[in-house]
């Protein structure tokens, strides 16, 4: 067996995907959608104490000042 009936059934399958009308049950995609209610503003971040996002203590030693250049 070659690469024809593969390629063959990926053709089929791809083509029934295109055109394939799924039923879609709206009732639950509008309860997913939806959510819970909560909003972001009630989330509780554990790791807020761990992190550190002032830039201000980025020291200049963090980077290289100047690329090596390759060795030939």
């Amino acid at each position: 067996m070659g690469r024809g009936r593969a390629k063959a059934k990926q053709t089929k399958v791809a083509r029934e995907l295109k055109y394939q009308t799924p039923n879609t049950d709206l009732a639950a995609l509008q309860r997913e959608l939806g959510g819970s209610g909560k909003s972001d503003h009630d989330f509780v971040d554990d790791y807020k104490d761990y992190v550190d996002d002032d830039d201000e203590d980025h020291d200049a030693d963090d980077e290289p000042k100047s690329w090596p250049s390759p060795a030939r």
